[in-house]
Order: C-alpha cells, then structure tokens, then sequence
C-alpha cells in the first residue's frame, strides 16, 4: 500500500506523525517478523466461489487448509509463507447438482506487503492459484491469465488478534476458463472472486519491522 503520508511530509518518521497528528500510517514493509511461524492449519468458514459478470455463486462449507510460514525475524514479504494442501470441497445447491472444488498448483504462495500497527492487521497475497471446478453439467478452471498459467492472486488480510486470514474480492486477477455446460451461469473469460476466512492454527503474530 502506498506511503499516504510520507510523501507529502517527505522525510518526517511514521512514529513522529502518528504522535503528533494523531493519524494512522499504513506503510509498505521492508523486513517482517513471524512468531512462532512452522506448519499451521487452516479452518476456513464457507468458501464463496462468485462470477462477478453474471452473478452467480457457489457456496462450500467449510473445509481444512494446510501450509507454512517462514518463523523469526528480518523476513521478506515475498515468500513468507504457503499454502501447500486444501481438502478438496464438496459444495452442494439447492436445486440438485453438486460440484467438486479442487485446488492445483499447488503449494499457494502468500506475500504481505504493509502493516497497520495500530489495528494489527496485515495485507497481502495469495498466488500461483488454480482451482478446477466439476459437475455433472459444469465444468471450469478458476486461475489467473488463461486456463493453465497458475497465476491466480487474490488479495488478503490477516488480523494478529483473531488469527483470521481473509481474502479479499477487489484487485485479484481470477477469471473463468475452459467453461464446459454451466447453462451460462458461467462463461470462459468472466471475473471471478473467492470469500473466505480461514482461521489460523497455531495463531500467528505477523508484524513489522
């Protein structure tokens, strides 16, 4: 996230604005530091699959990631972290064909990019992302520039006092791909967006410096 302040007030320090401005500075980070970092599971609540061009959405319950981040500090944000196992996802509707959410390309890349002190939550994301899709009359590929890049990204957030990664619906890159049947809920091409929380064990401390 862009420096809003530092700009402007060019080389006066965060720690001086905040104290004498009474103002919150979100500020891209150099160095991070993760505590205790190593293998953690994630429970996600329901994982809301959506085609932003016709509207049409899916929604999962709730299933189990795996993964790891990078423990100790002076750690850059690239790299600090992946999601390398998702359960794959069975996800009924209510007007009777299910369909079968598969993650690929996996492990899932995960980088933070600013801090907020204050409230304690970090931003960042998920990349290297694909997700296959199959029903009985439907089937897609959920990824970023085409059907077999594995370039999916999305947006997220972390808040350090609920141990909640979030993913956000705005400035990812994810589209459909390869639409098969799906009766024009879906189509080859359309935007689409992932919504989930998955909670995070053993909680994570992410800060910065």
């Amino acid at each position: 996230m862009r420096k809003r302040y530092a700009r402007s007030l060019f080389a006066v320090p965060a720690a001086v604005l905040v104290a004498v401005l009474g103002v919150t500075t979100v500020l891209a980070a150099a160095t991070w530091t993760v505590r205790p970092g190593g293998p953690v599971s994630m429970k996600s609540g329901k994982f809301i699959l959506t085609d932003t061009a016709t509207g049409a959405a899916l929604t999962c319950p709730s299933t189990t990631f795996r993964g790891k981040l990078k423990g100790g500090s002076g750690l850059p944000g690239t790299g600090i972290g992946s999601i390398r196992t998702v359960r794959s996802m069975f996800c009924p509707t209510p007007f009777g064909p299910s369909f079968t959410l598969t993650a690929g390309a996996l492990p899932w890349h995960l980088k933070v990019s600013s801090y907020n002190a204050t409230t304690g939550v970090v931003t960042g994301s998920l990349s290297h992302l694909q997700i296959a899709l199959s029903g009985t009359a439907c089937t897609a590929v959920i990824d970023g520039t085409s059907g077999t890049a594995s370039n999916g990204t999305v947006r997220v957030r972390y808040t350090n006092s609920t141990g909640r990664l979030q993913t956000r619906t705005t400035s990812g890159n994810l589209h459909f791909y390869r639409v098969r049947g799906c009766a024009g809920l879906l189509n080859t091409g359309d935007p689409a967006t992932i919504r989930v929380t998955l909670t995070v064990s053993p909680k994570q401390a992410i800060t910065s410096p």
